[in-house]
């Protein structure tokens, strides 16, 4: 019998997903790519939706690629946070889940703290106010199509959505529900009375499982399907931020990490939420971490801003690689300019390069006119966002974090990092660059006994990951460019 146990992790990003394949021999984790595949929203009407049955049919491509890998041991979903699909009493899935990004919520935020003070909200969830957290998308389904909501029997959010086609079985994992604001932080239970107070249901709720929760098998109809044999199914931490804090590859409890993709989730990892005046009024968010710990974070827009950016330039007419890009950047005057990326007007599909210049233009600032000046300035402006982050987390902590950890794809980024290094003064450890799905595995193994503990995982990770460590430099130059920084957010 081989000593080699095998699992696989299914994870969906916002542009893309992938089955990733884990071997663990006892002291290592090897990762191989079984399927890839985009993920692309789709704009009917006025409605931008998730195509969530093209996206199971590729987790079954994924299932029937893995069969040539030999026996799964057991499997794992991860996604993005905050949305989520309906099922009628008869477990039909009543439309596509709603894209994040769709317009639906603009304005509810303000509703509903006109029946619910914000700051009351604040103290129940603890969660950073963003317009499109499951809360206002629920609020505004009641208020815009309470036909919908009434025929609703269950309420799935994306990673128990696909779990529930592939096992049958409804439930809701705790990390992913925290990143809606519908839990209450201090029981890690729904917060039934606040729905109530704003009139939304709560029998559409499903009962909430722990992440490391065996939570049954690939169906019978699916296995017959694809000719697979029933693998079983581990709830793991399936906000891919959830995951991905999992493989920080820290050897103490006292970390500040960077998840670095589409977004960038700047935070600590906490064993009780962080909910005071101080966290409310620089908008952290404390939502669920592996083993009932406490991830305090903030939500800052990260490598979207230089995604469509780069989509922009294609429509134009542009090919450039992201190569092409940060040669660019590296070739532009430093310091010309500066964006607060969390800035509304950034948050949506679009010219994004005209955004930042017009930015620019209002904030009085040097108007970046070529390519390498906007991803300069995307660049700079990011790794002064850490900066003023950090130092938020550190006042509010009372600690201090000489080694800022960062994990995900945007860790191939090697300019980033270093501008972060610099921004910040502390040595930057990039990697594992597959961090949410080697977060995905280590849950599993944990699940499963192969792997005792968290500390124990992260070690593993660490021994797994070729991790690439950035200095600080320049730093007078970066301190008073922070200065400038500082006066534009």
């Amino acid at each position: 019998m081989s000593d080699i146990r095998q699992v696989l992790a299914f994870d969906f990003g916002a542009s893309s997903g992938r089955a990733m394949l884990g071997r663990f021999d006892g002291q290592r984790i090897e990762l191989e790519e079984v399927h890839r595949f985009n993920n692309d929203p789709v704009q009917v009407g006025d409605t931008l939706y998730w195509d969530i049955l093209r996206l199971f049919h590729e987790v079954k491509q994924g299932l029937t690629k893995a069969k040539a890998f030999g026996p799964i041991a057991s499997l794992g979903v991860d996604t993005w946070g905050v949305d989520f699909g309906l099922i009628d009493s008869e477990g039909r899935l009543l439309e596509n889940p709603v894209h994040y990004r769709d317009a639906r919520t603009y304005g509810v935020m303000d509703q509903v703290f006109s029946i619910v003070p914000k700051e009351e909200v604040y103290r129940r969830n603890g969660i950073q106010f963003m317009h499109f957290n499951t809360l206002f998308q629920l609020y505004a389904l009641q208020t815009k199509r309470p036909d919908l909501l009434a025929r609703a029997d269950r309420l799935l959010l994306m990673p128990d959505l696909i779990l529930y086609l592939l096992t049958g079985v409804r439930q809701s994992e705790r990390t992913m529900a925290s990143t809606g604001a519908l839990l209450d932080a201090s029981t890690g239970e729904w917060d039934l009375d606040l729905l109530r107070q704003l009139d939304l249901p709560t029998n559409i709720l499903c009962p909430l499982v722990d992440a490391g929760t065996l939570s049954g098998a690939i169906s019978a109809q699916i296995c017959d399907e694809l000719g697979i044999q029933p693998i079983p199914v581990i709830t793991v931490a399936e906000h891919d931020t959830g995951s991905a804090v999992v493989s920080v590859p820290a050897a103490g409890e006292d970390f500040v990490y960077i998840s670095s993709g589409t977004w960038s989730l700047m935070g600590i990892e906490s064993q009780t939420p962080l909910i005071n005046e101080k966290t409310f009024g620089y908008n952290f968010t404390n939502e669920g971490g592996y083993g009932r710990t406490t991830r305090f974070l903030k939500n800052i827009m990260g490598l979207w801003l230089i995604q469509e950016s780069r989509r922009q330039w294609i429509r134009e007419g542009g090919n450039p690689s992201y190569a092409d890009l940060e040669r660019e950047a590296l070739a532009s005057r430093p310091f010309a300019c500066f964006i607060d990326p969390d800035d509304p007007i950034l948050g949506s599909p679009g010219d994004m390069p005209g955004r930042i210049r017009e930015l620019c233009r209002k904030s009085g600032q040097y108007v970046p006119a070529t390519r390498g000046e906007i991803v300069r300035c995307i660049y700079e402006s990011l790794a002064l966002k850490y900066r003023v982050t950090k130092d938020q987390i550190e006042e509010i902590s009372g600690k201090s974090y000489p080694k800022l950890h960062v994990v995900g794809g945007g860790t191939k980024d090697g300019l980033l990092s270093q501008f972060t290094a610099n921004a910040t003064g502390s040595e930057v450890i990039a990697g594992p660059i597959e961090g949410t799905a080697l977060g995905n595995i280590a849950v599993q193994l944990m699940a499963t006994g192969a792997i005792g503990s968290l500390a124990e995982a992260r070690q593993i990770i660490a021994a797994s990951t070729d991790l690439k460590h950035y200095l600080p430099q320049d730093q007078d130059a970066w301190n008073a460019a922070l200065a400038r920084y500082r006066k534009i957010i």
